[in-house]
């Protein structure tokens, strides 16, 4: 029993109490002590520190200027000129083109000044001598003696010709001619007659239908596509052309065939204008 009360944790004291000596168990103290600090304390510790900073800036600080500290080692730009070698090295025309800083530079900047000779100026007179007393036998001697040059004409001969002439010809065919275009034969020569007319008549363009007989069934004046043409057209020589068209006799086919007939017409100049268009 002794070892086991000899071991048993006894409990620790508490602030502001005191165990009996006899093993009770301590009571709570009824007044405990006040440990805050009082508002006069903190207000006289904050002005003493205070005062005490105060102090140590008034006694530690100097009054010294603000000396910038000199830059050094760090790069600086600068504008360059127009006349700048290094930039002049950056052109790449700078041996290819005249260049006012290149080594020919002096010569052709520096022009010289050539100064023209000037044509009005006038010799001092030379008096030829004359023979006062007989002033008319220097003339009469100058004529006797003065002989006439012979002037030699150098005159190249005309060069042959190694063309042979051509001859023009007429320009304009002396006859009213027709042309057939497509699988039409004529069987006989038909004369065209020279129309009247103090112009030049564009051609006349027939379509005509032939039968297996050979003869026309239809013929149809075609139309012009040139503006020309069209105003220098003349309705006569139209008509003319279907009258004629249309009584020409082919040779015969086996089936239906068509046909253009183009008629190129002469034309006769008149002595009035009765029959030109105006």
């Amino acid at each position: 029993m002794k070892s086991a009360a000899a071991h048993t944790p006894r409990p620790a004291p508490v602030l502001g109490k005191t165990p009996n000596s006899a093993g009770e168990s301590p009571s709570a103290d009824p007044n405990p002590p006040d440990i805050t600090w009082p508002w006069r304390k903190i207000f006289f510790l904050t002005v003493l520190a205070v005062i005490v900073h105060v102090a140590l800036i008034c006694f530690f600080g100097t009054k010294k200027q603000i000396v910038p500290r000199p830059v050094s080692k760090v790069p600086r730009l600068q504008l360059a000129g127009d006349h700048d070698e290094f930039i002049a090295l950056e052109n790449p025309t700078l041996f290819a083109l005249p260049n006012p800083r290149d080594f020919s530079s002096p010569v052709w900047l520096k022009i010289p000044l050539v100064t023209s000779p000037s044509f009005r100026w006038t010799e001092p007179p030379k008096w030829l001598p004359l023979d006062t007393a007989n002033p008319g036998a220097t003339f009469q001697q100058f004529l006797t003696a003065a002989t006439v040059p012979e002037i030699q004409l150098d005159v190249k001969p005309a060069p042959e010709l190694t063309v042979q002439h051509i001859s023009m010809g007429t320009a304009l065919p002396q006859d009213s001619t027709l042309k057939i275009i497509g699988g039409l034969a004529l069987l006989n020569p038909v004369a065209l007659p020279s129309l009247p007319y103090n112009n030049v008549i564009p051609p006349s363009e027939i379509q005509v239908l032939v039968d297996t007989s050979g003869h026309v069934i239809s013929a149809i004046l075609l139309p012009m596509t040139d503006s020309m043409e069209i105003l220098e057209r003349y309705d006569l020589a139209d008509q003319r052309a279907l009258d004629i068209a249309t009584h020409l006799r082919f040779a015969p086919a086996p089936q239906l065939t068509f046909g253009e007939i183009i008629f190129k017409w002469h034309t006769v100049p008149v002595l009035d204008n009765t029959t030109s268009r105006p």
